[in-house]
């Protein structure tokens, strides 16, 4: 009886998960973004949010907890129950908190306690700085940073943030040392630089373009491969002077650690049919971002690969100030 009790039950939980799936979701699901409102991050989430409700027939609904670099919502996420109605938005700010925080700092491990579904979009960074800044273009920049060592900074939504790794990385590249000036988020930093509490940020193509076209501050080059639609008249870091350089934001959704296949895939599929949708591609284009399509397997290789290359970046940050 005991056996046969047990196959029973095993079957019924072999049918019940794509059951499960099927049915999903039956109440309202969160989107958690550990960072500002207002910031590429929140945006896309609400967007995603409100085609995943038409898709699905219930609430996506958004919610910040910032703090530590991202840590507080992420570790949130890890906490939560593994049933599909806690989801995480998230960017390579995770990626490069393995190995900028310890384990303890983090109380989580990304790949251990998180689930990829899938990526969404990936926008250019800009260096921007200050009106009052003398330098016109990057050559200059580096050129005057190299001048006065540790007397120029530069602002960030927080240690560990794209805009802080993309940074460092810059520093290393062109060999300069300026101090980084960590905020709260992306737009009291934004503030900073616009203010001129700070002279230069490498920010979001779609967040800094309005405040360029504004003249409230000057932009020096942008970190794709190619020039950026939305700012085509200004170089590229590698064209103005830094051969090889790049870095991007880029942004996808993760659940927790035991969510049910099924349900990770039905998240999957609807978020890359909505990747490609006509209406949100032109959105994105038109902002600086561009669509990411991938399976959950492949995204989990992407975020892997992500951690490596930042941790070499935090390595040589780490020899620095030894």
């Amino acid at each position: 009886m005991r056996g046969s009790r047990f196959v029973l039950a095993l079957l019924a939980t072999i049918f019940a998960a794509p059951c499960l799936a099927q049915d999903y979701p039956t109440r309202p699901v969160k989107i958690i973004v550990p960072f500002g409102a207002g910031g590429p991050a929140d945006v896309t989430a609400r967007q995603i949010g409100s085609i995943l409700q038409e898709e699905f027939g219930q609430p996506f609904v958004v919610e910040n907890r910032t703090g530590a670099g991202g840590v507080i919502g992420t570790f949130e996420v890890s906490k939560s129950a593994p049933d599909g109605y806690t989801l995480l938005m998230m960017s390579n700010t995770q990626t490069a908190n393995e190995s900028l925080l310890t384990a303890a700092q983090r109380k989580y491990d990304l790949m251990r306690d998180l689930l990829p579904i899938a990526p969404l979009n990936y926008s250019d960074l800009v260096i921007v700085v200050h009106p009052s800044v003398p330098a016109k273009t990057l050559a200059e920049f580096i050129a005057l940073a190299k001048s006065q060592p540790g007397k120029l900074n530069y602002a960030s939504s927080g240690q560990g943030t794209p805009y802080h790794m993309a940074g460092e990385l810059f520093k290393t590249m062109a060999g300069i040392d300026v101090v980084h000036v960590p905020y709260r988020n992306s737009g009291e930093a934004r503030s900073g630089v616009i203010g001129g509490q700070v002279q230069m940020m490498i920010d979001a193509v779609p967040a800094m373009a309005p405040n360029i076209t504004g003249d409230q501050v000057r932009a020096l080059a942008t970190t794709g491969k190619a020039r950026s639609t939305v700012l085509p008249g200004v170089p590229t870091v590698t064209e103005a002077a830094v051969p090889g350089y790049e870095a991007t934001i880029w942004l996808g959704l993760m659940a927790p650690a035991g969510t049910p296949t099924p349900i990770i895939d039905k998240l999957n599929a609807a978020l890359n049919a909505a990747v490609k949708r006509p209406d949100i591609v032109k959105l994105w284009t038109g902002q600086g971002a561009l669509p990411m399509s991938m399976t959950p397997a492949e995204f989990d290789s992407y975020l892997r690969g992500d951690i490596v290359k930042w941790a070499e970046v935090v390595k040589k940050l780490n020899e620095k100030s030894q």
